[in-house]
């Protein structure tokens, strides 16, 4: 995917876990509904391995930071899509307007781009996602 010569761009619309979606990370763009979540492991199979309790999921859930929020300010998301009042489930034909929205403004600014730098974008996006330095 990382060689495709068209832009990309994916969308996390619901639950994004495990390897499966992390592999989004190598478009051009991923997008986020405001209500979804997005991580490495699943807050259960990472209290079981830090804890060894799946029971301090919550608190595991919050350590991973899967909010769109949260994703966005490590930099593994380019943008929060926002939904109808209630989620996405209850008015499915908005949230269809408002993802096509922010889909055809990251389109129009990726199509822009020459080959050599779309893929040397991406290639720099994937090599530097969710990273962070301590003092």
């Amino acid at each position: 995917m990382s060689r495709l010569k068209v832009p990309i761009i994916a969308t996390i619309t619901g639950e994004g876990g495990s390897g499966g979606a992390l592999a989004l990370a190598v478009a051009d763009r991923v997008l986020m509904l405001e209500n979804a979540v997005y991580s490495v492991i699943s807050p259960e199979a990472c209290a079981s391995i830090m804890w060894r309790d799946a029971s301090k999921r919550v608190e595991a859930a919050m350590a991973l930071k899967t909010s769109s929020e949260s994703v966005k300010s490590l930099g593994c998301v380019d943008d929060i899509v926002p939904e109808p009042e209630g989620g996405a489930q209850t008015d499915s034909e908005r949230a269809a307007q408002l993802l096509d929205e922010k889909l055809q403004w990251h389109f129009s600014q990726l199509k822009s781009l020459s080959l050599d730098e779309l893929l040397a974008r991406r290639y720099g996006k994937f090599r530097n996602i969710a990273q962070f330095y301590t003092t």
